[in-house]
């Protein structure tokens, strides 16, 4: 029987492509699921923690927080967040709820309106703040997160997906000039995080969805020449800290895992199975030697669909491609949506936990 190890020991064993006592867990949720969860295990808000252990969870992300002034006005009946402007409302459903992007305040912005939007300056983050989140999870593997890198989503959310996607195709100056403002800011504050935590830091996370559930959103070319150099700053502040970079990418990505691998990312996060070119069969026969795997288990399938059976056989079948030889995190492709039966969700944990021991 192997030794136990603690949560830190096992993802660094697994990432790094060795066999640890079980397969890490990771965890991503909806807000009515976590209430869900909480309520199973008999625990209040203030017991989320206890919650994330009770499924086995061995990650936490830490974020600085942003305390400097709101550059951006309130308006009623919309969530206005402080530092980008981004605009969000609250849309109720049959299953719950969740934030949905409104107002887009720079879909049609002018050059001078884009040149002159109220960014934060990275002066105004609590980095002394870091150690402190660290310390609160003694023994647990730390991811650095905050959206660092994403260019499509994030114009997005401001500008719209579509007129970021036009801007990108077009190569338009003043929202390239946005774009490099707001990515600059980010990894000032990326780097600046990392020399906080003095070594508390375990994975960096950055994102970038690349993939429709058929294919590509953009071309190889494109990425190369637009994402690729601007991504690679990210990763090279990492790897001079010597932190493995995760990133999370979303839909059909494997087509750009080799230049992942080429620019320095050693984990690829979200990993939808059902997308084109993403089955863990694929994905651990093509990169499994090179990468290593965050995810794998759909939140659009069994879990939210199915019977507990069927999450117990599509789960063992997931573990089976992608435990041997390590590299693998055990994790949702995306937040769990409130469409998923409690049931579900923790026969998914249970799986986990025990069918995703090495020595079973």
């Amino acid at each position: 029987m192997k030794k136990p190890m603690t949560s830190r020991e096992r993802v660094l064993a697994a990432i790094s492509h060795a066999e640890p006592d079980r397969v890490p867990i990771d965890y991503m949720a909806n807000g009515g699921i976590n209430g869900r969860l909480m309520q199973h295990f008999g625990v209040d808000v203030a017991g989320y923690y206890s919650m994330l252990d009770a499924l086995g969870v061995d990650y936490r992300t830490v974020h600085v927080p942003y305390i400097g002034p709101r550059l951006h006005a309130e308006i009623p009946g919309i969530n206005v967040d402080p530092q980008w402007g981004i605009q969000t409302v609250w849309i109720q459903h049959e299953s719950g709820g969740y934030s949905d992007f409104t107002g887009f305040p720079l879909k049609d912005a002018t050059a001078q309106m884009l040149e002159s939007w109220p960014m934060p300056s990275p002066d105004d983050f609590d980095y002394a703040s870091i150690r402190d989140q660290i310390a609160r999870y003694p023994d647990k593997c730390i991811v650095l997160g905050g959206g660092f890198g994403d260019i499509i989503n994030t114009t997005g959310m401001i500008r719209t997906q579509e007129q970021a996607l036009v801007d990108l195709a077009t190569r338009d100056e003043a929202a390239m000039a946005y774009i490099d403002r707001r990515l600059a800011i980010k990894l000032e504050i990326f780097e600046r995080s990392i020399e906080a935590a003095k070594g508390g830091i375990d994975i960096v996370l950055t994102e970038e969805d690349l993939g429709t559930q058929k294919g590509p959103m953009i071309s190889m070319s494109m990425f190369r020449k637009l994402f690729r150099p601007r991504h690679q700053r990210f990763v090279d502040v990492a790897v001079a800290h010597g932190l493995p970079v995760m990133t999370h990418c979303c839909g059909s990505s494997s087509w750009a895992f080799e230049d992942f691998i080429e620019m320095g990312i050693t984990i690829v996060n979200t990993l939808q199975p059902e997308a084109t070119n993403m089955s863990p069969a694929y994905l651990k026969a093509t990169f499994g030697d090179r990468l290593s795997f965050h995810g794998c288990i759909s939140t659009a399938g069994p879990v939210a669909h199915g019977t507990v059976a069927d999450v117990v056989a599509s789960c063992r079948e997931t573990l089976d491609i992608m435990m041997p030889g390590g590299g693998y995190c055990f994790s949702p492709t995306h937040a769990l949506q409130d469409n998923s039966p409690t049931e579900n969700v923790v026969a998914m944990y249970e799986t986990a936990r025990t069918y995703g021991r090495y020595d079973r």
